[in-house]
């Protein structure tokens, strides 16, 4: 199991970011809802995890 990248998130990770301006970074799926906010970042669900992201 992934620990979400974010600080102080013990959740488990199930979204890879595709941050265009730093490295990809594994997050859970309510880190990963505000990171695809922003302009440019694309999430992909990880594998196994495809229904916990739409």
């Amino acid at each position: 199991m992934t620990r979400c990248a974010e600080d102080d998130c013990g959740n488990e990770a199930a979204v890879e970011l595709h941050i265009p301006w730093d490295a990809n970074r594994e997050v859970c799926p309510n880190h990963a809802r505000v990171w695809a906010q922003k302009d440019g970042v694309v999430p992909a669900p990880m594998d196994g995890h495809e229904d916990e992201w739409p």
